[in-house]
């Protein structure tokens, strides 16, 4: 009998201890909660910009995290995502990913990046969600939209007054739905495009004659096909010509950047090229951060100022080479020498933009850039003794452009356009003068045989080349 009471209170204990581990996790970590609703991305390989758009999707679902949206976060997956991938997203970022095999495009004639879009179908066979909001990678929300699971069977925004959008729709999972479209791509169901926009677009032929989508004030879901207003899907286009948003029908919560690919506004060149491509960055510096490039960012710059602090110290020796005694110089090796400095001068201008991390933040690749030509251009300076002013022109000019491109207080799109025209016209005479001054000055050198003189010229001091 006293046995019984000791194994009853034993497990009384047992239970009060339980449930004050419950109460402490509860109340020092916020428990991953299963919801009804979920955002979905879908990744692939096979394409050039592969960590690119990992590195998108990632920043993305982190912005959704901050919002403290009320839906998972999905990414449907191919399988030959790398696992570390996988883990980064699973761990790092709070998403469930979802493993599948790549759909068959059926279509021909369609460039390489949209050959697995047709992956996005997964997004129906979602069955555990009774709603799912589908988006591309290239999406930065303003704001929360989880009004979106209110929406019909599907729902899509128009940026094209008759085509909608793939970038971001609302659809119902049904694995019906599923399998009539995997039967379709294989009846060779008409696409204009061989891609997921065409073939949607071609699925649902009807959207465009439907109702605005209004979220329900009692929170209710609707059934049926919606048009969702502009605002889920602000194209960055019509920012560029006002400066400024104006959409006034619906809530403005999303951009997205459907232009050419390699303005996307990850890259750090989209800035100021494209204003809006420092509002993806700030997104990502506030959540994702860049600690996967700045190891190599800190590399590149020890480089640099190596090369130009060994260009400067191996000045002395540059300019004996230069008068060290040779037979006369023949034409051909006159000819390979002014091959080789111009080569040398385009090159300051096109390696550092070629080798900087595609993803790091505007203000870091463009200082970076500038700090590599500045490094490479020393070189071709001090190798071939070359003015230095007239080499840094053109570099001064793109400094410049920059400069004209991210002033904040132009009235609209079109003054700014202008405006990097008239410093364009202005600056091309004195950029293409500095050109011809470096070819000019480059030609007197090799036909004065100043790099290879006659072997009874003295070595001159020190000094007597030496660039200010």
């Amino acid at each position: 009998m006293e046995r019984g009471n000791y194994v009853v209170t034993f497990l009384r204990v047992l239970l009060v201890l339980m449930a004050a581990v419950e109460t402490k996790a509860l109340n020092g970590v916020k428990l991953k909660e299963e919801h009804r609703n979920a955002y979905a991305t879908m990744m692939y390989m096979g394409t050039p910009k592969d960590y690119e758009f990992y590195v998108a999707t990632r920043v993305m679902i982190k912005s959704l995290v901050k919002l403290q949206v009320e839906a998972d976060l999905v990414v449907i997956a191919s399988l030959d995502v790398p696992l570390r991938w996988v883990r980064a997203l699973e761990e790092e970022d709070g998403a469930k990913v979802v493993r599948v095999e790549n759909i068959n495009n059926p279509y021909t004639g369609q460039q390489k990046r949209f050959k697995l879009t047709l992956n996005k179908l997964y997004a129906w066979s979602l069955v555990d969600y009774e709603r799912v909001v589908m988006l591309d990678a290239d999406n930065l929300f303003l704001q929360k939209t989880d009004e979106l699971f209110q929406c019909g069977q599907f729902c899509a925004v128009f940026i094209n007054p008759c085509i909608f959008h793939t970038g971001l729709f609302v659809l119902q999972p049904s694995q019906e739905v599923f399998k009539d479209m995997i039967h379709s791509l294989e009846t060779g169901k008409e696409n204009p495009d061989g891609a997921d926009q065409g073939f949607i677009g071609a699925y649902f032929p009807d959207l465009l004659d439907q109702p605005n989508f209004h979220p329900p004030l009692n929170g209710s879901n609707l059934d049926g096909q919606y048009r969702l207003p502009l605002g889920y899907q602000m194209d960055a286009s019509y920012y560029y010509l006002r400066l400024r948003w104006r959409v006034p029908c619906g809530p403005n919560s999303v951009i997205t950047f459907p232009g050419a690919l390699w303005l996307k506004p990850w890259y750090w060149w989209s800035w100021p090229v494209l204003p809006l491509g420092i509002e993806w960055h700030e997104t990502r510096r506030q959540t994702l951060g860049y600690a996967a490039e700045m190891p190599v960012v800190i590399i590149q710059s020890i480089i640099f100022l190596g090369i130009i602090v060994m260009t400067h110290v191996a000045l002395p020796t540059i300019s004996k080479l230069y008068y060290k005694n040779s037979d006369k110089t023949t034409s051909l090796m006159q000819t390979a020498i002014k091959f080789i400095a111009i080569w040398s001068f385009l090159a300051a201008y096109v390696v550092p933009f070629a080798i900087i991390p595609r993803t790091i933040h505007p203000l870091v690749g463009w200082g970076l850039y500038f700090l590599g030509s500045i490094a490479l251009s020393s070189v071709a300076i001090n190798s071939f003794m070359l003015p230095a002013i007239q080499v840094f022109v053109p570099l001064i000019g793109i400094f410049g452009s920059l400069l004209v491109m991210a002033y904040p207080w132009y009235n609209n799109g079109v003054v700014r356009a202008l405006a990097v025209f008239g410093y364009a016209f202005c600056y091309a005479p004195v950029a293409w003068g500095s050109v011809v001054k470096v070819l000019a000055r480059l030609h007197v050198s090799v036909e004065r045989e100043q790099f290879f003189p006659k072997s009874t010229e003295s070595s001159p001091p020190y000094g007597v080349n030496k660039l200010c």
